[in-house]
């Protein structure tokens, strides 16, 4: 096995959980030239990888077919051993399917996967973790044990924020793409008055989460809190985040840099719930929800603009002391 692609062009916290794959690869097949196709904009995540040669990147948005046409014949020319295909949507699959590879592996929701030459199954719901679901694609290639993910932050990435490390910190992620997977400001203001008045909280994200963390901020009454969002990159934003005393994230991207710079995580799950498998992975890492049964929870796998229901309970029936229960 001399030459691997993986593929990953969903969301950023996919891809983060995709480097597990990278992870094992490396330590079976130290030799193999490593690739990575993922989707314009994740791109930073992985840009200086140790174990990576090259980033294949689809601009989905502003060439998703002519891109898509391009990439194709860019990836015949590399001839790759095996295609590892992580994602469940047609596009990708056919990419895959028309790679020439010797081998592609990928899920069976992928509707080109009958042209893999094998497919495996993506059960959400039964608890088990991305990470182990992906990891079923190279187990007869490498072993049983799924490995964690992890990103690389530069010196320079480290060098950036170490201005910022001086003091005992904590960092709150307050944003998701998705209403019902975001804790409310109301309570992220809880949240960040019920910390010590001598730690510094940093409110990080990206710029255009810059208006929600600031809402937050200047409603708190805590004496350090900084808005950070838009200052950092996400892998100097990870570098940060390791760092950190603990960081307080939704189940959404943020979560997943926590874990794979192993950082003291509180992951706050509203309208979705751990068994779909997107859990903290970090060795102190806690879950944070409602405690009392709700019949309409979980309501999606990526959440909704508002709650269905009209009421949010899930997220304004958590109480701020469950984030700092042992």
């Amino acid at each position: 096995m001399q030459k691997i692609l993986i593929i990953q062009t969903a969301f950023l916290g996919d891809v983060v959980l995709a480097t597990g794959l990278v992870e094992k690869l490396r330590t079976h097949y130290p030799n193999a030239t490593l690739d990575f196709m993922l989707r314009r904009g994740n791109e930073g995540l992985l840009v200086g990888h140790p174990y990576l040669r090259r980033l294949w990147i689809w601009d989905k948005k502003r060439e998703k077919y002519r891109g898509l046409w391009r990439l194709l014949w860019q990836l015949r020319q590399e001839r790759y051993d095996l295609v590892i295909n992580l994602q469940r949507f047609a596009s990708s699959g056919w990419v895959t399917a028309l790679s020439g590879a010797e081998r592609t592996v990928g899920f069976a929701k992928n509707p080109f996967s009958r042209f893999f030459s094998a497919r495996f199954p993506h059960q959400i719901g039964d608890g088990t973790h991305e990470t182990a679901r992906n990891h079923q694609l190279i187990a007869d290639l490498t072993d049983a044990q799924p490995a964690r993910p992890r990103l690389y932050p530069s010196a320079d990435d480290f060098a950036r924020v170490r201005a910022y490390q001086q003091a005992t910190y904590v960092c709150i992620a307050p944003a998701s793409v998705w209403f019902t997977k975001q804790f409310p400001a109301e309570q992220w203001v809880r949240l960040l008055d019920a910390l010590p008045p001598e730690t510094r909280v940093y409110l990080i994200g990206a710029p255009g989460d810059h208006a929600l963390a600031e809402s937050i901020r200047s409603a708190s009454e805590h004496p350090q809190a900084l808005n950070l969002c838009g200052e950092f990159s996400l892998l100097q934003s990870a570098a940060l985040m390791a760092g950190a005393q603990q960081n307080y994230v939704n189940d959404s991207g943020p979560m997943h840099l926590a874990s794979a710079m192993n950082a003291p995580t509180r992951a706050v799950f509203c309208s979705t719930v751990p068994a779909f498998g997107f859990g903290p992975l970090s060795d102190d890492s806690a879950v944070v929800e409602v405690q009392e049964p709700l019949a309409c929870r979980p309501c999606g796998l990526h959440g909704y603009r508002q709650c269905p229901q009209g009421h949010f309970r899930c997220a304004h029936d958590i109480r701020i002391e469950q984030f700092f229960a042992k």
